[in-house]
Parts: structure tokens; sequence; C-alpha cells
């Protein structure tokens, strides 16, 4: 990377592609009580999952059903709420936000202190990464660590959120929360009809232009309505960096910005800039901003951003 991304930036790249060299700069807050959440196990234990990559994972034993969860990453504390494993959580890590009233803590996920964690008697420990030795630290203590990194398909999500599911002692309610993002997903991208010229995008996670291609986690949601991110051709991985020279010759079709409201990036603010007057996105209005928390994390509102992007493409004229 050739400059230095804003700290906001930092946080959702480190959340998209497991960086262990990014740290995370977004603000965190609680507010009321937290929806109640069934207590109810529909599983039996011991059981075993696998931790870290879906399809390359190490299993894990979890010898009865866990009372004090520690979750570190955001993704799987909404993952925890949406399965009904709320009450069973006891803290949360300082970029968790949602749902509203969780227990949020100044626990880091991206630089986790084993001795902090420790201090809420952990049965479960959920994080997205290995960090500071965050595993061995945890086994030490004989406590169970389940990795979900940041998923790479949709079907990745869906494999998560069971194998919390079957962690916290609910699998018939994770078959569920699957079930009707299937079906969600799925009514969504039939509601759009398919085009014969594909339509391109910017996807821009901060203002120094960041974004993705169409092979990442945010591009694959785009691809499902058949859209290409004009960064396929810079040849830079999942998450380059673009010139403004780059975006205005390319000339998009749709820019996405997923910087609103962190860094105050607006609509009017990218027509501004020197040159993007011109292009399609700004003369035909199609800048739209996105929600950073729907657009970064990978859990059960990915249903969400789905039909968020559904709502916008439904709206632009054929050509």
């Amino acid at each position: 990377m050739s400059t230095r991304p804003t700290r906001r930036f930092r946080s959702v790249l480190a959340a998209l592609t497991v960086s262990t060299a990014l740290l995370a700069g977004a603000c965190s807050s609680s507010t009321s009580d937290a929806p109640a959440t069934t207590a109810a196990s529909d599983g039996s234990f011991p059981v075993t999952v696998v931790s870290g990559p879906t399809d390359s994972g190490t299993d894990i034993t979890i010898e009865s059903r866990p009372q004090s969860i520690v979750s570190l990453s955001p993704s799987a504390t909404e993952t925890l709420w949406a399965v009904g494993a709320g009450d069973q959580v006891k803290a949360v890590d300082n970029q968790s936000d949602y749902p509203a009233g969780i227990p949020v803590t100044d626990l880091s996920g991206f630089q986790p202190n084993v001795e902090a964690i420790l201090g809420y008697a952990p049965d479960l420990v959920i994080a997205s990464d290995d960090m500071n030795d965050l595993v061995s630290g945890l086994q030490k203590a004989k406590v169970p660590t389940l990795l979900l990194p940041a998923a790479t398909s949709i079907d990745d999500v869906y494999a998560q959120i069971e194998r919390v599911a079957k962690a916290t002692g609910h699998e018939d309610k994770g078959t569920e929360v699957v079930d009707t993002m299937r079906s969600d997903i799925d009514a969504a991208v039939a509601s759009v009809p398919a085009r014969q010229k594909p339509l391109t995008y910017f996807h821009e996670l901060d203002s120094s232009l960041y974004t993705v291609t169409s092979s990442s986690f945010v591009g694959q949601i785009y691809s499902l309505f058949g859209m290409k991110s004009i960064a396929d051709a810079a040849g830079q991985g999942d998450y380059p960096q673009l010139s403004a020279e780059f975006v205005v010759q390319a000339n998009p079709d749709l820019i996405f910005l997923a910087d609103s409201q962190c860094c105050g990036v607006t609509a009017e603010s990218v027509a501004a800039r020197p040159g993007w007057s011109g292009m399609k996105a700004v003369t035909g209005n199609q800048i739209h901003v996105l929600d950073e928390d729907l657009s970064s994390r990978w859990g059960p509102r990915v249903a969400d951003q789905v039909k968020a992007v559904a709502a916008i493409v439904a709206q632009v004229p054929t050509a």
C-alpha cells in the first residue's frame, strides 16, 4: 500500500481481509438493553466444530453449553444474537455495536489481551483471527477459541452462522436464520431485471480511493446482480488503491460510498473532486451512500446489504 489508510479504513479493511497488520479505529457505543434471547438449547454436548477457515480449519470440542461467551468480532456478536445466544454472552469487543444494548467492553479483537479476556471467566471465546497468541494463551487456561475469519463467500457466511449456532446450543435457530437469509437474498436478486450490459461500479472504502474488486467478498454481492468493479482491471488484489485518474477514465455507472458515516464523504463532495463532475455516476445521480457496517461485516445482516443493493440497482435506468 503506497499511502497510509485512514483510521476508519484500517478497521474496515482488517475485517474484510483478515489482515494482522492493520489496526482498528472506528468508535463503538451501547444504548439500551439488548433484545431478549431464548435460553432454550436445541443441541447436545459435547460438540465438535471447525475453528478457522470453513474448508481448512481445525476441529475444537466444546464440552458443555457455554454460559460465559466473549466475542471479539462484530460479525460474531451479531451472529450470536441472531441465533438466540445473546443471553450467554458476557462481554463483546470495542468494535461491536449491534444489536443495541450489548455488553460492550474495551476488549480488542485486533490486539487481544488474554489476561483481560480471562477476567470475564469465559467458557468460549469467539474471534476472527489468532492475534497476539490468543489461541495458545486461552488454551493454557483451558478455554476453547472459535475462530471465524472474514468470510470469502455468502456460502461461507451461512457455514459460520451454523458453526456459531452449534457451538452455543442453538442449531435449530441457526438453520432458521440461514434459511431466511437464503430466501431473502434470492427474492432480492429476483426482484431486479437482468441487463444486457453489466453495470460497472466503484465502491469507495475511504477517500484515498481504496476499493474492492469483483472477487472480494463485497464484490461478490454486487456480482449477484451482474455488476462489475472497475478495479478488476487494476491487478492489485481484492482491495486495491486506485488513482483518481484511473477512476475517472473507467467512468463507472455507479459509485457506492462506504465512507460517509465515518468520514463525511458525500455525493456532493465526490462530484466536486477535480475531473469527476463529468462521470456517468455523477451526471446520472448514481452516487449512493451505504451503511458502513452492512458493507463491511459478514453475518446475518448480509441479506440486508443485498436488499439495499437491489433497491439501488432496480432504479438505474436501462440503456
